[in-house]
């Protein structure tokens, strides 16, 4: 969503929508988890928000001391986050079964990812850069446009936590060579507010592979760094401007058992890597002109690069994404129970490549409009989006919610929601060996869903969801053994059916965190499962705090799956333990502690083959990792 900067938005929101909850603090908004700002493209309470969704603030983050965003992903229900083996391999994201380029990620509000072959990097997003994120399971295509099918995942940069000047530094220490060190200035005033970060991080890795080429044997190493600024300024009473920025660069080596050996790789072995470099930055108007009208203009750039050098080939290759960006927001206040959002869109998407493409840039235009009801009785939710693109024409979607409230803590939401996932530069404009075809269309889905939102008691919360999405015209590659080529299709169908539960309770003193998902995904043609999801995961987090100390677990569990559509090679289901503690030592000095994967399992979530066999990628083993965090009190 646009609304890059969380507090404004806030303070924008109008007083009508917040009348059912006095007790919201607006001046701890950015770790506030009963708000939500990416399900309706502007700040509002969670309980009122239709689409199912999750919400990691920074404190969430620092308690559950994940190593990165895809490991911190899979605990949310439904979502599914599959590596190809270790810290910074590739990722592949599964929202309720929908594939990597059906989901849409945000940063700051910009859309991220390689126009190319789709989705984003999410193995290269630092964690310490990071306020923030929200997940929304479902389609939002009527508010986004194009790849939001199986949800959307917002990201917020780090922010200012209040007036004054916060210095802060980060080291810590781990298993398998691993350093990390960050430091951060935030402050400001009630007139301004920034924040300032840099961090690095590197790891000697693991052997992603297990038999594979003499090149593959050794560890892939892995480096990061990243720096990121957000800066706020208040010009008048109602009017607010700002820039957020983002910037991570970096190198990962891989193994490559696909490809064929050269035996002079026996006297001087030399393993393939990547030099990544990701960076979004954006530029922002608050105005709010009335009591019934507040608008938001939004510019943004984006860029996703990545260069691969492979001694098996001679120079290297490379594929860069830029996108450029504005958008229009507009919030109408018509009274206390009507409101109406009323937005433009525009995007650019351009690829420089050292593979010729057919076409290397296009364009999209969108307008929507979205209406919301809050009632006594019932609310209710109506958005209406039309997209415009320079390839493949124009795209209509709709959404639609109805919320009754059953009594003061029982809600059903029931929704309705359309989606499509527009093809990839790959898929339309790449050499005709890899099976590009201009003429493909979108693919379209509709999605239907039924959620039931109880508060069981004081501190027990649940949340569950029972739906069905039916995705048309799936994208294929059709291959012709006559020619011995193929092409890109519209040809494929698929139903997923799907089932979610969320627990949050505190009992004794115990925080526990419960999500569980059993889906099944089907291709309609064949009545296969879809490759690499897992048909039932769970993830369980249990946390306490004893006065300065903490002390927390993590369960996470995942059934069998298949590594190819034909359901031919099966992928063993896993269960994986962590545990993790922390000390607050002084009040400018804290400790901290965690065990990753305590039994050491050996496990994987993709294969590979080699010399005609299956093997799995290696995960990480049995883990540790120390930290301590120095925050100086500035006079």
């Amino acid at each position: 969503m646009k609304l890059s900067r969380l507090a404004l938005a806030i303070t924008l929101l109008p007083t009508s929508l917040w009348a059912n909850d006095a007790n919201i603090d607006s001046s701890e908004e950015l770790q506030a988890p009963a708000l939500i700002i990416s399900s309706g493209r502007r700040a509002e309470l969670r309980k009122q928000a239709t689409t199912a969704n999750t919400v990691f603030t920074r404190a969430d983050i620092e308690r559950l001391q994940p190593a990165s965003v895809p490991e911190l992903l899979q605990r949310v229900p439904g979502v599914q986050v599959v590596q190809s083996g270790g810290r910074g391999s590739n990722v592949s994201l599964f929202i309720r079964g929908t594939g990597t380029a059906q989901s849409l990620v945000l940063i700051d509000g910009q859309r991220t990812g390689s126009v190319s072959a789709g989705g984003a990097s999410l193995q290269h997003l630092s964690i310490d850069q990071i306020e923030r994120i929200e997940v929304l399971r479902g389609s939002r295509s009527a508010l986004y446009g194009a790849d939001a099918i199986g949800g959307v995942v917002q990201i917020f940069t780090r922010r200012a936590e209040g007036p004054g000047l916060q210095p802060r530094v980060r080291l810590a220490a781990g298993s398998q060579g691993t350093w990390e060190r960050s430091m951060g200035l935030s402050g400001g005033d009630q007139q301004t507010r920034f924040s300032l970060n840099a961090s690095l991080d590197e790891t000697q890795g693991i052997d992603r592979t297990g038999p594979s080429y003499p090149s593959d044997a050794n560890h892939d190493a892995y480096r990061n760094q990243a720096v990121s600024f957000t800066l706020s300024h208040k010009l008048a009473e109602n009017l607010s401007a700002g820039l957020n920025v983002l910037d991570q660069r970096g190198k990962t080596e891989y193994d490559n058992p696909f490809g064929r050996w050269d035996a002079a790789w026996n006297v001087h072995p030399q393993k393939p890597y990547d030099h990544f470099s990701l960076s979004s930055t954006s530029a922002w108007l608050d105005w709010r002109a009335s009591e019934l009208w507040s608008s938001r203009l939004e510019v943004g750039h984006g860029e996703d690069k990545q260069e691969s050098f492979d001694k098996l080939f001679p120079g290297s290759e490379a594929f860069n994404s830029y996108r450029d960006s504005a958008s229009w927001l507009n919030t109408l206040t018509l009274n206390e129970r009507h409101s109406l959002l009323v937005g433009a869109d525009y995007l650019r998407d351009k690829l420089h490549s050292t593979t010729e493409y057919s076409e290397t840039s296009r364009w999209n235009q969108a307008g929507f409009i979205q209406h919301s009801y809050r009632g006594e009785h019932f609310s209710t939710e109506l958005g209406l989006r039309h997209d415009k693109n320079q390839q493949y024409g124009s795209e209509n979607t709709f959404n639609a919610a109805l919320t009754l409230p059953l009594n003061e803590r029982n809600d059903l939401v029931l929704s309705y929601a359309e989606g499509f996932r527009a093809p990839t530069f790959n898929d339309l404009y790449s050499p005709a060996s890899w099976g590009a075809n201009p003429d493909l269309q979108p693919e379209r889905s509709k999605s239907y869903e039924l959620q039931w939102r109880s508060q069981l008691a004081e501190k027990t919360r649940l949340e569950a969801s029972l739906y069905r999405t039916d995705v048309r015209d799936l994208i294929v590659y059709v291959f012709d053994p006559a020619t011995f080529n193929g092409s890109n299709y519209n040809v494929a169908e698929a139903r997923i059916n799907g089932f979610e539960l969320t627990l949050q309770q505190e009992l004794l003193g115990w925080q526990h965190t419960l999500g569980a998902s059993i889906i099944d995904p089907r291709d309609r043609q064949t009545g296969h499962t879809l490759a690499r999801r897992a048909k039932r995961t769970l993830s369980y987090d249990l946390d306490r705090q004893f006065g300065a100390f903490a002390v927390g677990a993590s369960w996470r569990l995942a059934s069998s799956s298949y590594d190819k559509l034909d359901n031919q090679t099966e992928i063993a289901g896993h269960g994986i333990l962590d545990l993790r503690s922390s000390w607050q030592a002084t009040p400018e000095l804290a400790f901290d502690m965690k065990l990753a994967n305590l039994l050491d399992k050996d496990y994987s979530r993709s294969l590979y083959q080699y010399n005609g066999q299956d093997h799995g990628y290696q995960e990480e083993p049995l883990s540790v990792k120390l930290g301590l965090t120095w925050t100086p009190a500035l006079q």
